[in-house]
């Protein structure tokens, strides 16, 4: 199932970005290149510029939706927490060991001799 809807979220997404694309902007936009003249002939301008519209906000709403549905279902939650000594209030209850001073090394047979 977790499968099936993240591709469906995948499809979704893809056809979100073209339809967003087809929309003409000020400046013209990538409409053009895909085919919007072409399109606002068909529907009329008008009709071409609520149909991508409309588009957008179904296509947008089943996007978020899905992403909810996925996140809150299909993932794995977090079951263990762990907390750190702040959160514990306490200080730790064992200071750490200080180190042996360092002892110099055990002189050799040659150096005794001397």
């Amino acid at each position: 199932m977790f499968g099936i809807l993240v591709f469906i979220e995948i499809i979704v997404s893809v056809i979100l970005m073209v339809v967003v694309l087809m929309q003409s902007s000020k400046g013209g936009g990538l409409a053009g290149s895909f085919g919007g003249a072409q399109m606002g002939t068909v529907f009329g301008v008008r009709r071409t510029a609520d149909f991508l519209s409309r588009a957008t906000t179904i296509l947008a709403t089943i996007f978020i939706a899905l992403s909810i549905i996925i996140n809150m279902f299909f993932l794995p939650v977090k079951t263990t927490t762990t907390e750190s000594i702040i959160q514990r209030g306490s200080t730790p209850t064992a200071a750490p060991r200080p180190l042996p001073p360092a002892s110099q090394p055990a002189a050799t047979p040659q150096e005794q001799g001397k």
